[in-house]
């Protein structure tokens, strides 16, 4: 990335509205039961819907429950009552001016993995996908990423995320358990429970 390039989170975000795109609405995803339209939706409701924000939180502390419930069923209702095209322009354009999702210091924050991992979730469920090679500036915005998702991974058995791409570099939560090598992008989708599609060594 050059100095000029936008972050990594409106790269990615551009990215996977440019796919949304050339898809349609009803290619599949790697979130499952979800298509291309449901992903949609998604990301414009938690673009714009602060109300909802709590209980995407609550789901992906393991927590759900009605919050979530509320929020998912937001976006029903959205994906229902608008034409894909038009979500896929609210995806690519983002949340309006007044939210501090659209500052971007915080949208580098909380953007970075949102995006990153549901752009490879549309990537990776097409055919014949291969695996992005990412500057290495991008692998470690990507790897900072990991934090959360580590410990959503580690369980009771703890995990140590071990970077493939550098030396020396891991993430250890918890006592021991698995050891989880790859690339930082690998290491993000498999703590994000992409385990099918994430190219990681664990022992």
């Amino acid at each position: 990335m050059t100095a000029s390039s936008p972050p990594l989170a409106a790269r990615e975000r551009a990215a996977l509205a440019d796919l949304l795109d050339e898809l349609g609405p009803d290619a599949p995803s790697c979130c499952a039961g979800w298509t291309t339209a449901h992903l949609a939706a998604h990301l414009v409701v938690r673009d714009r819907r602060p109300d909802a924000m709590l209980g995407y939180g609550l789901e992906a502390a393991g927590l759900g429950g009605p919050l979530a419930a509320w929020a998912h069923a937001a976006e029903d209702r959205l994906r229902a009552g608008t034409p894909y095209r038009a979500l896929v322009d609210r995806v690519r354009v983002g949340p309006p001016a007044w939210l501090p999702t659209s500052w971007p210091a915080v949208a580098s924050l909380v953007n970075v993995s949102e995006f990153a991992i549901h752009h490879e979730d549309v990537r990776r469920a097409q055919p014949e996908w291969t695996v992005r090679e990412l500057s290495r500036e991008d692998q470690d915005a990507v790897w900072t990423a990991t934090a959360f998702y580590a410990r959503r991974a580690a369980g009771r058995r703890g995990v140590v995320l071990r970077r493939s791409d550098v030396p020396d570099a891991e993430r250890r939560v918890g006592a021991g358990g698995r050891v989880v090598a790859g690339e930082p992008m690998e290491l993000l989708l498999w703590a994000a429970g992409r385990k099918d599609v994430a190219r990681v060594e664990v022992s």
